[in-house]
């Protein structure tokens, strides 16, 4: 069967996130910080939307770009929190979850030999998505010393004559670094010079606990060469509602929208229903759940140094993503050894590029008592090594 399977299929590794999952699925008594999900329900103001469109007959194939509704709330959204304007007829698709959104974006503009620019360290599904494009990814490291931030010098270095887009994602996911405007004025004039595109995947925006909540979009260099990504799973607590959105210049917004059409033609129609209520109704669910999580992650990366183990203050997502270089083993033993020893799951970072090895990524969307209880298990397992 092998001689069957596309060389391209071969080429990507499998999801070493989905590794540790599915070793804790085996085991009793374990503490997951492993999967990075909201740890809350939908906002039932979003569920109600989703109810009453099944039982209004509301159940129908939307348009390709989505309910006509649920992108104009985008846009007012995305004007109210970052004064960006996006046509809804002509510059934005609904998409079925950010992870869609990410795909289309890559293939409407990576042909093959192209080189796609990522930030490294980077969600796991970036490179493999460029690969299944044809494209080639190269990796720009983003460092503890500049709070895993993407910096011009380091760009800079990693671009070729074949460089084609930048893909981006801040908050980030493993490190929680986030992106102030003067930082991604800082890349604009990079991008401007060598006439990339940007892939900027924003899931995670509305994670933001300090400083200011910033889109590669609102500065006008890069508006026009941006691709915007977003969705509901993070922000609304909507993992399985599957409902993501792209915003980009029109020409672009409509090569995605092809490739949208015969893949999955629309996104779920009771899902864009229920995202259409949260952005019309599930603000303060939204609020509380961020506070929760800004003082989960007080607590938890407080507990982390105080037992050894250095960790930076992330600025978004829901992530800690602690150093274990000076434990003596790697972030792969570290973590396999935590699982089976102490049942704490937790992900090596070695698994979202070169610049995370000898960090963890561990997810503090779990309750204050786990997170109590997974210091002191961790702190147990550093006595033992």
């Amino acid at each position: 069967m092998r001689d069957f399977i596309s060389q391209r299929a071969h080429a990507i590794p499998p999801s070493g996130i989905r590794r540790f999952f599915d070793i804790v699925q085996e085991m009793d008594d374990v503490i997951s910080l492993g999967v990075g999900e909201p740890d809350y329900s939908t906002p039932w103001v979003a569920c109600q939307a989703g109810i009453a469109s099944i039982e209004q007959g509301q159940t129908a194939y939307t348009s390709n770009r989505g309910l006509p509704a649920l992108r104009e709330e985008i846009g007012r959204y995305l004007k109210r929190r970052f004064g960006v304007t996006y046509n809804p007829s002509t510059e934005m698709m609904v998409t079925t979850g950010a992870s869609e959104a990410l795909d289309v974006a890559i293939r409407a503009v990576t042909d093959p030999g192209d080189e796609i620019l990522i930030g490294d360290p980077s969600y796991v599904s970036y490179g493999p998505g460029v690969m299944l494009a044809g494209g080639t990814p190269v990796l720009v490291p983003c460092q503890a010393k500049d709070e895993f931030r993407m910096t011009p010098d380091t760009l800079m270095e990693r671009i070729t004559p074949k460089s084609k887009a930048l893909l981006i994602n801040f908050p980030n996911n493993p490190t929680g670094g986030v992106m102030s405007h003067d930082d991604y004025r800082a890349i604009a004039d990079v991008v401007v010079d060598h006439d990339l595109m940007v892939i900027s995947d924003e899931i995670y925006t509305e994670l933001t606990y300090e400083g200011e909540m910033a889109s590669a979009a609102e500065i006008p260099e890069l508006r026009d060469r941006t691709i915007l990504i977003n969705g509901f799973s993070k922000a609304y607590a909507m993992t399985g509602w599957r409902i993501g959105y792209i915003c980009a210049p029109r020409e672009l917004c409509d090569a995605a929208l092809k490739i949208h059409q015969y893949i999955m033609l629309s996104a779920p129609t009771m899902s864009q229903y229920a995202a259409v209520g949260a952005l019309r109704g599930g603000d303060i669910a939204r609020e509380e759940m961020v506070t929760e999580y800004q003082m989960r992650r007080n607590m938890f990366v407080r507990g982390l140094n105080r037992i050894g183990l250095p960790c930076h203050m992330p600025k978004g997502a829901f992530y800690a993503f602690p150093s274990v270089r000076d434990t003596g083993i790697s972030d792969v033993e570290f973590a396999e050894r935590l699982v089976t020893e102490q049942h704490v799951a937790v992900v090596p970072g070695s698994v979202f590029g070169p610049a995370a090895e000898g960090h963890l990524r561990c997810a503090y969307a779990v309750s204050r008592d786990d997170l109590r209880t997974a210091v002191d298990r961790i702190g147990e397992f550093l006595e033992t090594l």
